[in-house]
């Protein structure tokens, strides 16, 4: 955990050049956020190119730096045409499910990476479920509790509208990259079952409460 790949890099590089158009031309960024009422009237590009703009330098720096430290673990696992095709399903899972959820809300917006990175941690915890993270660089914690607590916490900011924060594209991202994942390396079910389990508890429990009308 921790090293660079160049697909990494490519992705990296292309978020920030992006996402600096996007800071600089508000025309830029306007036509090609996540935005419900657009994306209804035919511009489905939106779903994909909202992934590559942020609000600012700090989410910007906060998407690529968790990107920087879980990337390797999957491109190692599954290589780079994988790691991509990851990346990618995570990023489209995560505006589907925005689009789900906020399919009759034509003014709701988002921008971000988020979903895209949340599917990569979710794949990388897949895969190493032993990895600890240092939590304030000085308490060890399992990755697969930040994991499960991060989404979570979506489910509670879905619910609440908590900040002007994409928790749905958080969410699905997760989505994505937990089923692509598992598609890539199906014997995960019989190596891992524990962490398969786990990592699915807040996915089942997102679709009973909105079953429920409860979200």
């Amino acid at each position: 955990m921790g090293g660079i790949d160049i697909v990494t890099l490519i992705i990296i590089g292309a978020n920030v050049l992006i996402s600096f158009k996007g800071f600089n031309d508000g025309t830029f960024f306007e036509r090609y956020k996540f935005a419900i009422g657009a994306i209804n009237s035919g511009q489905k590009e939106r779903m994909l190119t909202s992934g590559f703009l942020h609000v600012d330098i700090s989410h910007l720096l906060f998407n690529m730096v968790t990107l920087y430290f879980f990337a390797d673990v999957v491109v190692r696992g599954f290589g780079e045409p994988k790691f991509l095709i990851i990346y990618f399903v995570s990023l489209l899972a995560g505006s589907l499910l925005a689009l789900f959820f906020h399919k009759d809300e034509p003014y709701y917006s988002a921008v971000g990476a988020s979903g895209a990175v949340t599917g990569i941690l979710y794949s990388a915890i897949l895969l190493r479920p032993d990895m600890t993270l240092m939590l304030y660089f000085a308490i060890p914690i399992p990755a697969y509790v930040l994991g499960i607590g991060y989404l979570l916490y979506s489910i509670y900011g879905m619910k609440k509208r908590l900040g002007n924060i994409g928790h749905t594209a958080h969410f699905g991202g997760a989505i994505g990259g937990y089923a692509a994942t598992l598609l890539f390396n199906p014997d995960l079910v019989f190596t891992s079952t524990l962490m398969v389990i786990l990592l699915a508890i807040p996915i089942i429990i997102l679709f009973v409460m909105e079953k429920m009308g409860k979200i």
